[in-house]
């Protein structure tokens, strides 16, 4: 894929976008229907189908050769990132959606031979479209992000991470991770994976963790914090598999090591 015909999905898919979450805010306040997925609290609303139906209508009838990796079942059955594959959340954070009519996006991210090419995260509520091209830097609108601070300590550091972490769970002893938040200056957690990693991205966090993601949860946010020199790996540090579940960490680089070798590695289970 070149320079062009790059720019050129770049825009086509940031349109669709901006139309996409046009719609969500002009129905934002219609009586919903929810249904439930894999368990009570992971959810979905015919505004998720709906959403995922119009990319999938758009990207087929002007991009047929290009697949689709999706959450709501309007994708392709893919085993790999081979080809132009796009990898769609059309509501990152439905839950928030759900109960707070705020707080959520859309993500798109645009992967060629295994390679993310093109990231979008739209926080559909605030207006606010987080967006990058490979090798070409990442934006919040029309402003172009800064590279990460080079100066960040742990102690300073504001991560993004749930409770869950802070309870007994499957991956790290709870004990560990509550040193780990006694250390760090500050955490949050906004419900929205694509929106954690739009603010890791912008600075305003210096990491974001999380036992378990899918791929649309991340396909977008994984370009846009390398154009900002940010780091994503699973928590072992290792490398993401981009078409299965993953455990997660994304973060300023100054606090990758300190915080896997220290925390996430020293209290593995």
């Amino acid at each position: 894929m070149n320079t062009v015909e790059l720019d050129k999905i770049f825009d086509q898919a940031k349109s669709w976008v901006l139309e996409a979450g046009e719609t969500i805010r002009t129905k934002i306040n219609d009586p919903l229907t929810i249904n439930t997925k894999s368990n009570p609290n992971d959810l979905v609303t015919e505004m998720d189908k709906e959403t995922e139906l119009f990319f999938a209508k758009k990207i087929k009838d002007t991009y047929p050769d290009h697949l689709i990796l999706s959450e709501e079942g309007f994708g392709d059955d893919i085993d790999s990132l081979n080809g132009t594959v796009w990898i769609i959340d059309p509501i990152d954070g439905t839950m928030n959606f759900v109960h707070q009519k705020r707080n959520f996006a859309i993500s798109i991210g645009i992967y060629q031979d295994g390679v993310g090419e093109i990231g979008l995260i739209y926080n559909v509520m605030e207006d606010v479209l987080y967006s990058a091209i490979r090798n070409k830097g990442a934006y919040k609108n029309e402003e172009k992000l800064p590279l990460l601070s080079e100066s960040v300590k742990i102690e300073e550091a504001i991560l993004g991470l749930n409770h869950f972490w802070l309870c007994e769970n499957r991956l790290v002893r709870e004990q560990t991770m509550q040193q780990l938040v006694r250390k760090v200056r500050g955490t949050r957690t906004y419900g929205s994976a694509a929106l954690e990693f739009a603010y890791v991205a912008e600075g305003i966090m210096d990491g974001y963790l999380t036992m378990r993601l899918s791929p649309w949860d991340i396909a977008a946010g994984v370009v846009i914090v390398n154009e900002v020199g940010g780091t994503t790996t699973d928590i072992n540090g290792d490398e993401l598999n981009m078409i299965k579940n993953n455990s997660v960490f994304t973060c300023n680089p100054r606090v990758q090591h300190i915080i896997i070798d220290d925390y996430l590695r020293k209290g593995r289970k």
